[in-house]
């Protein structure tokens, strides 16, 4: 089970309302909820190992070099040289390293990679693990990787913890009219506002399905644009017109799968006596209550 741990803890921070404070008055929705997620998920799916996938670079250089809109939206301090700074509330920040240090409590593995997003490490588990994969989380991205063959499907939390939806490669047809495979070139088509990404414009995501239905891929409906064929000569038009935007985007769109990381050798486990007692102690100090419990039982049934 692999985590898109922002999706989930923001989701957490939204979702859950602000009423338990530390005893230093730091707001723990964000922490709380993303424990009751981890202990939810691990009863409900019994996964034999888990990740936290990480952002060590929510907005990587490399993507905005490509598309300078990449997530620009979401910048409020530019750093010259380093990773820019994303507009999070500030009692989410102050949870960060509450969120991190309940991970570790509980033994769970976090991986992030240099100039990454959690997305490609997701992507990059998704094709190394050996094992079957769920993929948690609530960014429509990820539907690319989903892969009946391979066994890799993706929790869709977009309706909420109580309406998980375990999307499959036919609930990608379904809900968009592609193949998880053509998922990448359809949001390069349709852009995603909330990304930063123009898309093609004029061209929504019935046009983008249809496109893809009848020429396969991106490169297949840009070569058909170019002849003229296989399409009217108004949507030609808005292809060949995005055509340096298309250059690029895929390069963004698509997550990488090549990244140097490797799943934990190590299933979940219960916690020892030790750990277990560290992990009280901890939940104490932030007022992390019966979260931090509830998380604790459902890796002991496991055992």
């Amino acid at each position: 089970m692999l985590l898109d741990t922002a999706s989930l803890y923001f989701r957490a921070f939204y979702g859950v309302p602000d009423t338990v404070k530390a005893p230093d008055g730091t707001s723990v929705n964000a922490a709380r909820g993303l424990l009751d997620m981890v202990a939810k998920l691990v009863t409900a799916y019994e996964p034999t190992h888990l990740v936290a996938c990480w952002d060590d670079d929510w907005r990587p250089q490399w993507r905005v070099d490509l598309i300078p809109s990449y997530k620009a939206h979401r910048v409020v301090e530019v750093v010259p040289g380093g990773a820019d700074v994303e507009e999070v509330p500030d009692p989410l920040e102050a949870q960060i390293p509450v969120i991190r240090e309940s991970l570790a409590a509980l033994d769970l593995t976090v991986i992030g990679a240099p100039a990454h997003e959690a997305d490609d490490v997701i992507g990059t588990l998704a094709h190394t693990a050996g094992m079957p994969v769920d993929i948690v989380t609530g960014d429509r991205d990820l539907f690319q990787l989903v892969d009946d063959a391979r066994g890799v499907r993706v929790v869709y939390t977009a309706r909420g913890m109580s309406n998980l939806e375990d999307l499959t490669d036919a609930s990608v047809v379904a809900k968009y009219g592609v193949l998880p495979s053509q998922y990448a070139d359809f949001a390069t088509m349709r852009g995603d506002a909330s990304d930063g990404l123009p898309g093609v414009p004029g061209v929504g995501e019935k046009t983008a399905a249809a496109l893809l239905a009848a020429h396969g891929d991106l490169d297949g409906i840009r070569a058909a644009a170019e002849r003229g064929e296989g399409m009217s000569a108004g949507v030609a038009k808005k292809i060949l017109a995005a055509s340096a935007y298309l250059d690029v985007a895929p390069t963004v769109v698509r997550v990488a799968t090549t990244l140097d990381v490797a799943a934990p050798a190590a299933p979940l486990h219960p916690l020892d006596n030790v750990a277990r007692a560290a992990a009280v102690a901890l939940a104490e100090r932030w007022n992390l209550g019966t979260s931090m419990g509830r998380a604790i039982e459902a890796l002991d049934r496991l055992g």
